[in-house]
């Protein structure tokens, strides 16, 4: 039977609330009256429930099979139409229903259906969002959290757009940058494998019908591009069992320390990752304070951003030790994962009460590190490409011609 819920007055005038079942609303309002009260509301809850199962069916049909999450460049350019919205003044859901409504079927529009019912049901933003960990990760949630605590979504949506824009940014100067030289190792690669699996067969059975001996050159080509052809396998097998080898090695807390304590001791490579690191973990954090996130919790998110368990350990010291009353410069000088001038700015930072400024102007700093030692990276690349290129193909051309030169002066 339906229930309907109501608002009337009594013979005293005071309000009242409750709910009746009764077969019509008609029927309702008699029952209501008969009991000496006055109706000045009545509705039916079930069909309000049935309104919002309908509504929910209908998102599920906009929904489309999608694999994998959101990706980045797509999150960004959400996040700052957003932050433009909110700044305009309208409302949250209106703005989240205008950016549903012009995404593409995909990861993003999936996510934004179920985000606006989460909102509808009386969800905040930040819980709606934390409910789809493949699209909005902690730091998002964390900051959005911040926003609403203190008005001012806009503003900190803006930050965000500004912090993923940067990091976008920089990972797309990264990878163009290496294009170049991966396009030239792949080509190199390949041609040297094909002279040494269809080349080098050719030349050792002319140097087996004159039977002459070889030089220990001439038989290390040979043996070589024997390995290759009983072998050729291993040239894809090789890096996709070594990928898989270091995945699982990184299942163990201790394996992936020292794999990632390696990897920032890599010539000239090295560098570049530690460099990258601190540039984000600094951002990230002065992102964070700056958003009025606690410094525990935005050390913690800073912390998984880092995406190196060397950092995540200095960062667990770094807790504990501000727990315990100590600043950040104190126990970041002892973890000695930055530099004296990243320590000396963060306890500047914290004595001025502008720590976030400071993170900022190191992450900006290391960044424009990170692009130079990428450039000079690049530009010492070339060089050594072309030097081994040349090493290999003078090997190779040697080694072929030392028997040839033997046969000759034998013929002759």
């Amino acid at each position: 039977m339906p229930v309907f819920q109501y608002e009337a007055m009594d013979s005293t005038g005071l309000e009242v609330k409750d709910t009746i079942e009764a077969q019509t609303e008609d029927e309702a309002q008699t029952m209501i009256r008969e009991k000496g009260f006055y109706v000045t509301k009545i509705r039916e809850k079930e069909r309000k429930k049935k309104a919002k199962t309908a509504a929910k069916k209908d998102a599920s049909k906009q929904k489309t099979f999608t694999i994998g999450g959101v990706k980045p460049k797509v999150l960004t350019t959400f996040t700052r139409q957003l932050s433009t919205l909110q700044d305009a003044g309208l409302p949250l859901l209106r703005s989240l229903r205008i950016l549903e409504g012009q995404s593409k079927p995909g990861a993003l529009k999936n996510t934004l259906i179920d985000v606006i019912e989460d909102v509808e049901s009386g969800n905040t933003l930040s819980e709606a969002m934390a409910k789809q960990p493949k699209c909005f990760d902690n730091l998002y949630c964390n900051m959005v959290k911040a926003g609403e605590a203190g008005g001012a979504l806009e503003v900190i949506l803006q930050r965000l757009a500004e912090f993923k824009e940067k990091a976008q940014s920089l990972k797309r100067k990264i990878t163009g940058a290496m294009i170049y030289p991966c396009a030239v190792i792949f080509v190199a690669v390949a041609i040297v494998s094909f002279i040494m699996m269809f080349i080098i067969p050719k030349f050792k059975k002319i140097f087996e019908d004159f039977g002459t001996d070889l030089p220990d050159m001439t038989e290390m080509l040979i043996s070589i591009s024997d390995w290759m052809l009983q072998y050729w396998y291993m040239l894809f097998i090789g890096p996709i069992g070594f990928w898989l080898f270091i995945k699982i090695v990184r299942k163990n807390k201790t394996g992936a320390f020292v794999v990632d304590w390696l990897s920032l001791r890599i010539p000239l490579v090295g560098k570049i990752l530690h460099l990258g690191i601190i540039a984000r973990v600094t951002r990230t954090l002065g992102t964070l304070i700056a958003s009025g996130v606690p410094i525990l919790e935005g050390l913690l998110i800073s912390r998984d951003t880092s995406g190196n368990h060397v950092f995540e350990r200095a960062f667990d010291n770094i807790y504990s030790a501000i727990r315990e009353g100590e600043t950040i410069a104190v126990p970041l000088k002892e973890a000695k994962i930055v530099d004296d001038m990243v320590v000396n700015m963060v306890d500047v930072g914290e004595e001025t009460g502008a720590l976030d400024d400071m993170l900022y102007k190191v992450a900006d700093v290391y960044d424009e590190e990170v692009e130079v030692k990428v450039e000079s990276l690049i530009s010492l690349l070339e060089p050594i490409m072309v030097v081994v290129l040349g090493l290999i193909v003078g090997f190779i051309v040697i080694a072929l011609f030392l028997p040839l030169i033997k046969l000759l002066n034998d013929l002759s």
